[in-house]
């Protein structure tokens, strides 16, 4: 009975069966040449380096992959695999990591086509959005521009505005005009009487400061200021006075039909003269009007100025010294401009400026401007 027999059968638990080695990926060297020496892989190398250190090849090639005799370098075998081939030894650890595969390009740049059609969608939307944009705002601003030509542009009107349709506008080519009625028109007594002499010296003087800017749209009418000599009222005073007074937004200059500008040399359209009342009554009466030292006239290119009426208003202006300077000059300026006399058209409401309103008011309230703070014109029936 042999020995194995009489040993006790072992338990198979905790064995561990033995794997076969895997294959080699690697195929063997072919053998050796007969007659001719390799060494082994565990052969004592006499020099103290190893197989790749002596630079040996594993089929008999010499250092380099020459051939020992003398035959020049081997042709790169098939068999043996290139180590520089991607994948064959797994990833580098040292090495740039592997790139995922773009699963929707292909071998025929399909998702090159697809990135670059994304991008050009893309700028085609957003310059359609701003073809968009630059469209909407030039309808804007042509509808703007419409609207300030129309608000602004259009002539005869206020800032640009038509011309108010109760505007009758000029009624008579410029004449003689004076503020004539039977009696004398009632005046202030003041505590302290001004000093108004009789005549004056006859001599006018212009202010120092005799230019303006122009005032309003429309045909630009050019007005010098004189005050006569001898009545001790300051000419440039007075010059700021009409000035301001035909500046005014609720002046002539409102309905768009002229602008006023100050001038103190050249070509004029008007003269604006403060005078005493003898001297009004001379130049007034070359125009075949009767002042009689009380009112004042406009003849000609003279608007003439009493300064009776000037220092004494009225009394239907009573402590209102502007209101009815502003009257005395637009009333004056107005016969200039072509506008007849009117009468109150209604009780209560504003008297036209072209009324005698030193006469009586008939009813209307006092008013020195020909439009009013909405750019109306303040009219009435006309009289001779």
């Amino acid at each position: 009975m042999l020995s194995s027999d009489m040993q006790p059968p072992r338990s198979r638990q905790g064995r561990r069966r033995r794997r076969p080695d895997p294959p080699r990926r690697h195929p063997a060297p072919p053998p050796a040449a007969s007659g001719s020496y390799e060494q082994g892989p565990y052969e004592h190398d006499p020099h103290g380096a190893g197989q790749q250190q002596s630079g040996h090849d594993p089929q008999g090639r010499g250092p380099g992959g020459y051939d020992p005799q003398g035959r020049g370098p081997y042709p790169p075998d098939p068999n043996t695999p290139d180590p520089n081939t991607p994948g064959l030894y797994g990833p580098d650890p040292y090495g740039e990591p592997p790139r995922r595969r773009d699963p929707y390009q292909g071998s025929s740049g399909m998702g090159q086509d697809l990135d670059r059609a994304f991008v050009g969608a893309s700028r085609s939307r957003r310059l359609f959005r701003a073809m968009v944009v630059i469209v909407v705002g030039l309808i804007l601003l042509a509808g703007i521009a419409a609207f300030g030509f129309l608000l602004f542009g259009s002539p005869g009107g206020k800032g640009g505005l038509a011309a108010p349709r109760n505007d009758p506008g000029p009624k008579s080519s410029p004449q003689g005009h004076a503020d004539a009625a039977p009696g004398t028109p009632p005046v202030i007594t003041p505590r302290r009487a001004p000093y108004i002499p009789a005549v004056g010296t006859g001599r006018f003087v212009r202010p120092a400061a005799g230019t303006s800017r122009v005032y309003g749209r429309g045909k630009v009418m050019r007005y010098m200021i004189e005050v006569e000599g001898g009545i001790r009222q300051q000419p440039l005073v007075f010059a700021r006075s009409v000035e301001k007074i035909l500046a005014d937004p609720r002046g002539w200059t409102a309905g768009g039909r002229w602008g006023f500008k100050r001038v103190d040399s050249g070509t004029y359209d008007f003269v604006v003269r403060l005078a005493s009342p003898g001297t009004v009554d001379k130049l007034c009466g070359a125009y075949g009007l009767e002042t009689n030292g009380q009112v004042n006239c406009s003849g000609g290119k003279q608007v003439v100025v009493n300064l009776r009426r000037w220092l004494l208003l009225t009394t239907y202006y009573r402590q209102q010294p502007d209101q009815y300077h502003a009257l005395v000059i637009n009333h004056e300026v107005g016969h200039r401009l072509g506008y007849n006399h009117m009468t109150c058209g209604r009780k209560g409401r504003l008297a036209p400026v072209m009324q005698q309103q030193i006469f009586g008011l008939k009813g209307c309230l006092a008013n020195g401007w020909p439009y009013d703070r909405r750019g109306r014109f303040i009219t009435g029936p006309g009289v001779p």
